[in-house]
């Protein structure tokens, strides 16, 4: 592939097409989209000789993609996805995401990378362009043997990536780019992206290193604020900014639920106070002044130490060398009884100080599976593990932060795209924490069963009462008005909304509303218009398999050990034929 570079004069030119692009698109560019597109120009100089940029098509937390026209060396146009990461993005994080895509991009669904430009500490990763649909606009006219493609290409490009030891973290249908006509699939950002223990990918070894180092990660990308990082991003781009032919890919924003908040003063306490006191006491109260977020625990894991103006910029400060291994906070034990808190007054010595801290860690405290927290466990150190993702699409192991997670949170994101399009609901799950997804997804899978898997990684969930597990293929027959909801069924009403206890909490969005008729709960840009009844059975939802629905229940499958692999899957009954 070889680009024209235009031949003029910087300042000019980049004046010249800015004018140019601005009529250059179908729509009429904003004043925001247009002020974005010349500090673009302004920010890397080098595109303007490459690329008119015609419009700014997506945009995330981590990253901005533009839509760019270049003359090919045949005389053709060609568009590209300019993906522009935000100057803050930590060196090491956009190579490992670069190697992702050479590495293994541009076969299999999964996207390439053409070009890579940098210029100081901004960088922009061009890809080829690929027309595609927005899901929400056909989830509700896919036939369902679209679905069974749709599923069946999603599950070939991770069996891909999962075979170079790439999780991806971040499984949506907004990364899973369709083209309905051409029956093209490309999975795009890898952003968020994390290597097994395995990995062929050398830089996600290094990501994970520095977030072991670090005392842990919240999944959210690391960034170059508030310590020292490379200055240079040279010798990893360069290597890379050679143009390759790969398979046609489109635009894509890194996003992440997570957003950059600045560290707690008051971690440090315990690192800087007199050594007079004991360091249970420090850590003690520097953790119980602070507040206390949903599950009753502090957000620690993203303790980033700022160096002073009065200390060597290349020292870092050092946190307590004791760490507390996440094996062994588990305080779970069938034969173990609770052990008393305090100290008897008769064993205690004058003007001894009483410190919940100072009782061993291993200890069993009065508090556990009751829905309260003790002192005790709020002077613990907090358990870190990954989060990153997007809400609704995140494994329970995700969620009660599990510390060992792999390529199983890919398969579970994937179930829920599958039980989306099986629904016709999407979102599907949509909630404010963690504690309400873990809600919502017991309300489909059940409590009981959710309870049993999370003792499987060590992890003791609490539940005020049981829910049932639901039949996915009544759930899904009755989002898409296949069969009346159990409401309808004891009093019907042609405008009641039939929304049931039974089948979801009042905080989910699921509904059971009649096909076509705007959820209440939804935004107006998140409904979407089933087909009738009639024009369903014509598109095959008449004719749904078993097959389908033990597909969707082993990709959901709450244990992460016994859920399915892309391998297995894709040698599942319902893709025989393919």
């Amino acid at each position: 592939m070889e680009v024209i570079p235009s031949v003029c004069d910087d300042g000019n030119s980049r004046e010249s097409q800015v004018k140019a692009d601005k009529h250059f698109g179908r729509r009429k560019l904003s004043m925001d989209v247009e002020n974005d597109i010349e500090y673009l120009y302004e920010a890397v100089p080098q595109l303007s000789t490459v690329f008119h940029i015609l419009d700014k098509i997506g945009e995330g937390t981590f990253s901005s993609v533009y839509l760019g026209e270049a003359l090919m060396a045949n005389g053709t146009k060609e568009k590209f996805a300019l993906k522009h990461l935000i100057p803050t993005s930590h060196p090491v994080r956009i190579a490992a995401e670069l190697q992702c895509l050479t590495v293994a991009g541009g076969k299999e669904n999964v996207m390439g990378v053409t070009y890579c430009f940098r210029k100081d500490d901004h960088c922009v990763i061009v890809m080829p362009y690929m027309e595609h649909q927005t899901f929400v606009d056909i989830i509700g006219l896919l036939s369902f043997e679209e679905v069974r493609q749709y599923i069946y290409h999603l599950l070939k490009a991770l069996r891909h990536i999962h075979q170079f030891g790439i999780i991806h973290r971040d499984i949506k249908p907004t990364n899973f780019l369709y083209n309905r006509q051409e029956k093209m699939f490309a999975l795009v950002d890898f952003g968020l992206a994390q290597g097994t223990t395995d990995t062929q990918i050398e830089l996600l070894k290094v990501v994970k290193q520095k977030t072991q180092k670090s005392g842990g990660s919240t999944g959210k990308p690391e960034t170059s604020q508030g310590k020292r990082a490379p200055t240079s991003l040279a010798p990893p781009l360069q290597s890379l900014s050679h143009p390759r032919t790969l398979a046609p890919h489109s635009s894509s924003s890194t996003s992440s639920s997570t957003s950059s908040k600045p560290p707690d003063k008051r971690v440090s306490i315990s690192t800087f106070t007199s050594t007079t006191r004991s360091k249970h006491t420090k850590e003690f109260l520097g953790l119980c002044k602070a507040p206390r977020a949903v599950f009753g625990e502090r957000n620690l894991n993203s303790f980033t130490p700022v160096p002073t103006k009065t200390t060597d910029p290349k020292m870092e400060l050092v946190k307590p060398t004791k760490t507390d291994n996440p094996a062994t906070r588990t305080f779970v034990s069938a034969h173990r009884r609770p052990v008393p808190v305090r100290t008897p007054v008769s064993n205690q010595r004058p003007n001894q100080r009483m410190t919940p801290a100072a009782v061993s860690l291993g200890f069993t405290c009065s508090c556990y599976s009751t829905d309260r927290v003790c002192n005790i466990c709020m002077s613990r150190k907090q358990q870190v593990a990954p989060r990153a993702g997007t809400p609704g699409f995140r494994a329970p192991e995700v969620l009660t932060k599990c510390p060992n997670q792999g390529t199983a949170i890919d398969i579970w994101s994937a179930g829920v795209i599958l039980l989306s399009l099986l629904s016709g609901r999407y979102p599907f799950f949509k909630a404010s924490d963690d504690l309400i997804a873990l809600t919502q997804i017991m309300t489909i899978r059940g409590s009981r069963e959710t309870i049993q898997a999370a003792k499987t990684f060590g992890k003791s969930v609490v539940c005020s009462r049981e829910l049932p597990r639901q039949d996915l293929r009544t759930l899904c027959e009755t989002l898409r008005g296949r069969r009346p909801s159990p409401d309808d069924e004891a009093t019907p009403h042609p405008h009641r909304d039939t929304t049931t206890r039974h089948h979801h909490t009042h905080d989910s969005p699921i509904s059971t509303h009649p096909p076509g008729e705007p959820s209440r709960q939804h935004h107006p840009e998140e409904d979407q218009t089933l087909a009738e009844p009639e024009a369903q059975d014509e598109m095959g939802w008449d004719r749904v398999p078993d097959e389908a629905y033990d597909l969707l229940d082993r990709l959901l499958d709450l244990n992460p050990a016994k859920r399915i692999t892309a391998t297995q899957a894709l040698q599942h009954p319902l893709f025989t034929d393919l």
